[in-house]
């Protein structure tokens, strides 16, 4: 009886070692096949870029130069900024500019602002801006991603 149970044993050890080896061979043609998905995608709107503005920076109240955004934060104000400008010059819809959580840098003064083009191709740098004397720069630094 200990025999037959040893027998039985090893060939249920070699069964699962041909299962397992065989599992591991087929795995990557399981990876390797595309999903096949359901979620509707479609093109974005901005085609030169999409500007970040971290909400989190510079959370302090700012003391804007506009009478009415008394109560906003110095992130907010950068962005209607932008907004603004892009929209004088035409180039909104091109471009967009979006407020968003903590970006992960946390910068002691200035916002942290990325800018997502395609012609950076995935590798984007955190700016660390400050919201007054660089917006100029930031703005002029937006244009060169412009298509």
């Amino acid at each position: 009886m200990k025999k037959l149970i040893q027998r039985i044993k090893r060939l249920l050890q070699r069964i699962f070692k041909r299962f397992a080896s065989n599992f591991q061979q087929t795995l990557p043609l399981i990876n390797s096949r595309p999903l096949e998905t359901s979620i509707p995608s479609v093109p974005p709107r901005w085609e030169s870029g999409l500007v970040l503005v971290c909400s989190q920076c510079g959370n302090e109240r700012s003391n804007s130069f506009h009478p009415t955004s008394k109560s906003s934060t110095a992130s907010e104000d950068l962005e209607n900024w932008l907004k603004s400008r892009l929209k004088f010059d035409g180039l909104w819809g091109e471009f967009r500019v979006v407020s968003t959580s903590c970006l992960g840098v946390c910068p002691k003064s200035g916002i942290t602002v990325v800018i997502v083009s395609n012609r950076s191709g995935g590798n984007s740098p955190c700016l660390i801006i400050d919201p007054r004397s660089d917006r100029e720069l930031l703005y002029s630094y937006i244009k060169q991603n412009k298509k």
